[in-house]
């Protein structure tokens, strides 16, 4: 069964950073195109990064842009969300998600459908 799991949450002053990661079971990440998402109290789900693992391919937020970097941890087998200068606003839960398809070259790191979420990890900015 193909299942995510997030880690690396935690509390940090604004300014701060975290690294978040994203390890697979039961598939592999080639091919696939992985997606970091948020959420806070009371917003929509925002859709924070994105990479297709074939091609490198890669989509930020304008939220994050220039803050957040999204890469491939071949150590930890895992997809890394490195987050730098955190503000108050990035507090949330963040999830990461698959799509399973197969992908190749394309240069398209979001994809419109997702199969498998990870149960989330919190993320908390503040003094």
């Amino acid at each position: 069964q193909e299942q995510l799991v997030e880690s690396g949450g935690g509390l940090v002053q604004p300014g701060g950073s975290l690294t978040l990661s994203c390890v697979p079971s039961g598939f592999a990440l080639d091919l696939h195109r992985i997606s970091w998402f948020r959420q806070a109290p009371g917003k929509e789900r925002e859709k924070v990064a994105c990479l297709s693992i074939s091609d490198g391919a890669t989509y930020y937020a304008d939220s994050v842009k220039g803050r957040f970097t999204i890469s491939r941890n071949y150590v930890k087998n895992a997809i890394d969300l490195k987050m730098n200068a955190l503000k108050s606003e990035d507090t949330a839960v963040y999830y990461c998600a698959v799509d399973l398809s197969i992908t190749i070259g394309t240069m398209i790191p979001c994809s419109p459908d997702y199969h498998v979420w990870g149960q989330g990890t919190q993320v908390t900015v503040s003094t």
